[in-house]
């Protein structure tokens, strides 16, 4: 499998733009809520952890055969940052496979940007060399798996680290 790259997506309010470490200044105060942490643990990152983990995320992973993919999510209407996405695309048994992710800022949550860009990611996933999208979400977290049924995953019986996974086949 070659190396994927990050393109921008549109959606219809949404641009899904690759990351780069000049995000990390404004993707801090979107994601300056401790609250987004009550299912993945940790706390907020400073503007400078933020920039050191973007650095790393950008230089890509150490592994050739998987692609770290990571988007902002930007609104259009009001010209800023909201969220991020992302994909991480690795080789299976079955084919390629893409765990995705997705995190909102608290004050654009509830408007549905986190499933029209789980779903953008997900309809442009379907144009790569990918067989199977896949996400892990904490078994008590409602809205995340609201957002993975809406990009068309399945919950299954399977525990990944304590969080059930949802799984979509991309047929070819």
């Amino acid at each position: 499998m070659s190396t994927l790259a990050a393109q921008a997506i549109g959606t219809r309010r949404l641009d899904l733009l690759p990351l780069h470490v000049g995000h990390a200044e404004e993707m801090t105060a979107v994601l300056s809520d401790p609250a987004l942490h009550t299912f993945t643990g940790g706390a907020p990152d400073t503007p400078q952890a933020l920039r050191s983990r973007y650095q790393r995320m950008t230089a890509g992973s150490p592994d050739p055969a998987v692609s770290w993919l990571n988007w902002v999510i930007r609104l259009r209407d009001e010209s800023c940052l909201t969220g991020t996405v992302q994909a991480t695309v690795g080789p299976s048994g079955d084919g390629p496979v893409a765990e995705i992710a997705w995190v909102v800022g608290t004050p654009w949550q509830r408007r549905g940007i986190a499933t029209e860009a789980a779903q953008g990611l997900v309809a442009w996933l379907g144009r790569q060399p990918v067989h199977t999208v896949m996400a892990h979400i904490h078994p008590e977290h409602r809205a995340s798996a609201a957002v993975a049924a809406a990009a068309g995953l399945t919950r299954t019986d399977e525990r990944h680290h304590g969080e059930i996974r949802w799984l979509r086949s991309i047929g070819r």
